[in-house]
């Protein structure tokens, strides 16, 4: 499935006085993952919005390894874990500079239509690519 690596420098101010992340922060490190996997798609949550689909996280899971510090270049990497269709999951790792591994976790999110608020399936400009990919890999 496809998968997008993503890089930033820790800040200071995510972290404690100890110089470490604190741990509220990483559902915000995967927010930044999944944004910048759908752009690497060509797709971008603004105009998903735009068109009436939100995604709202219903399922977060984090499984701390290691801690993350001050200044760490630190890569999250977002994985799709399988065809989307009311909902879309992913899996990530977040590796510092050495390619340490820090933090694994999941989300699931929900297809939702802005106005009446009900789940619905996804998208088919999403599905597409994501089959364009798929047959892409395939050809290659």
């Amino acid at each position: 499935m496809h998968f997008y690596r993503f890089s930033f420098r820790v800040r200071y101010g995510e972290t404690d006085q100890m110089g470490v992340v604190y741990h509220g922060n990483y559902p915000q490190y995967l927010e930044m993952g999944r944004v910048e996997w759908l752009r690497d798609l060509g797709i971008s949550y603004k105009s998903m919005e735009e068109n009436g689909i939100l995604l709202p996280v219903i399922s977060l899971q984090l499984k701390f390894k290691k801690s993350a510090v001050y200044d760490d270049l630190i890569t999250v990497v977002t994985k799709l874990k399988k065809t989307p269709s009311v909902r879309i999951e992913f899996d990530y790792e977040i590796y510092n500079e050495a390619n340490e591994l820090l933090v694994e976790a999941n989300t699931v999110l929900a297809f939702i239509n802005a106005k009446t608020k009900r789940p619905v399936k996804c998208p088919d400009y999403l599905l597409n690519k994501l089959l364009d990919l798929d047959n892409d890999s395939r050809v290659n």
